[in-house]
């Protein structure tokens, strides 16, 4: 017979989950996995919302899998280290993306594209290679592979380092990965939503010069007032 959420693990933990495609979250109660010999346990502070979060809770993709605790834009604060980290202490400040696991030998793994990885293994309605479900960051608790929990510094605030986890990563990403991050360059980017403003300031940072594009003329005061000095 298998196992309820509560006694998969020995780790008790709590966190709010949806149970069906309503949209409505409750309070749940569920496990995690003891901290192994490579895992970062962390205390759960932060935990941004992004919209992919919406789609599967909603079940807009048709695969979730409930109960489901969502959240991949998790920081907190180590409470405990296996033997075998070496990145990570106790009180470190950290965080996790939308990733927790995957197979560290294909070629994508080989370099450092662990997101390409056919066995995956996503922060929440996906399974660890043991077959249980994984749970993500509405929750209080956290327990991750070091290889996939990255650090906070200090003089970063919590609250503002848990939307780089997926909406920073999304738009950073690019600008590196395409030499757009040279001093000098120009780019546009297209609409000032969650990410474009990051886009923006990220951009800016690398010194590039910037310009806007959105259909929406009331962007335009939130472009150059507050993000300026940028085209729009």
């Amino acid at each position: 017979m298998a196992k309820s959420p509560e006694q998969e693990h020995p780790v008790k933990a709590f966190g709010w989950a949806a149970r069906d495609s309503c949209g409505h979250l409750s309070p749940f109660k569920f496990s995690r996995r003891a901290t192994g010999d490579k895992d970062v346990t962390f205390k759960v502070l932060y935990c941004g919302i992004c919209h992919s979060d919406l789609h599967c809770i909603k079940n807009e993709w048709r695969d979730s899998v409930y109960p489901m605790v969502p959240g991949h834009e998790i920081v907190g604060v180590v409470t405990e280290v296996g033997p075998e980290v070496t990145k990570f202490k106790v009180g470190d400040k950290v965080g996790v993306g939308c990733l927790v696991g995957s197979c560290h030998s294909c070629e994508s793994c080989v370099n450092d594209l662990e997101n390409y990885c056919p066995e995956w293994i996503l922060t929440y309605n996906s399974k660890y290679t043991d077959g249980t479900i994984t749970y993500g960051g509405y929750s209080d608790i956290m327990v991750a592979d070091e290889h996939f929990v990255v650090a906070i510094p200090d003089n970063l605030p919590l609250d503002g380092a848990a939307p780089l986890l997926c909406a920073g990563i999304t738009v950073y990403s690019p600008l590196r990965h395409y030499g757009l991050d040279k001093p000098g360059l120009h780019v546009g980017v297209v609409g000032l939503g969650g990410l474009g403003h990051m886009a923006v300031k990220f951009a800016k940072a690398m010194g590039v010069k910037v310009t806007v594009i959105s259909t929406s003329p009331s962007k335009r005061e939130e472009a150059v007032g507050l993000l300026g000095p940028i085209h729009f």
